[in-house]
């Protein structure tokens, strides 16, 4: 099975973020069951940044290394949720060592985000633009409890800065699953 879905993100910093369904096709189950129940989460997490943010109050940190990434230092931290909710993950960070910025992710969900999945390896790559560290790629592969493997890769692109005293704007995302 496949589908595709093009969807546009705006993001308006810490007060909300919108998805707009530009096109899909393909698998209506991959469609309503997989990639629409990832766009409510991610509206849902957007909306309650204070339960799902990488804080203390949400995960415990431990450093289990350093390596150098891409010319950059990095700190590598094992991240535990202090709760399990399908919107936090458990799994190791890599974190700039000069801007304390987090540059990868690979992690697994700390709940299982639906019925349909049997479990899901997160692996998200962020990249600096301009002074902001920012999505670049998210790949989720989830292994479907009656249809094998679904992958989800989201490419970031086309960010446009509206304001120089806001956070960036997320626009052109691209969520696929095959």
């Amino acid at each position: 099975m496949e589908a595709d879905m093009d969807v546009e993100v705006l993001d308006h910093g810490s007060t909300s973020r919108t998805f707009h369904i530009m096109s899909q096709s393909g698998s209506h189950v991959l469609l309503d069951h997989v990639l629409k129940q990832l766009l409510e989460n991610e509206q849902e997490a957007s909306q309650h940044k204070n339960v799902t943010g990488l804080t203390p109050q949400n995960y415990k940190f431990s450093l289990i290394g350093n390596a150098d990434e891409d010319g950059r230092h990095v700190f590598i931290l094992q991240v535990d949720p202090k709760i399990n909710q399908k919107l936090l993950y458990r799994g190791k960070i890599w974190v700039d060592a000069t801007d304390y910025a987090v540059v990868r992710i690979e992690a697994q969900p700390a709940q299982n985000p639906s019925f349909w999945i049997r479990n899901t390896e997160i692996h998200h790559v962020y990249s600096k633009v301009g002074d902001f560290w920012l999505p670049q790629r998210n790949v989720s592969e989830s292994k479907i409890r009656f249809g094998g493997t679904a992958i989800l890769t989201i490419d970031y692109g086309d960010y446009q800065f509206e304001r120089s005293d806001v956070a960036p704007p997320q626009p052109a995302s691209i969520l696929s699953t095959k």
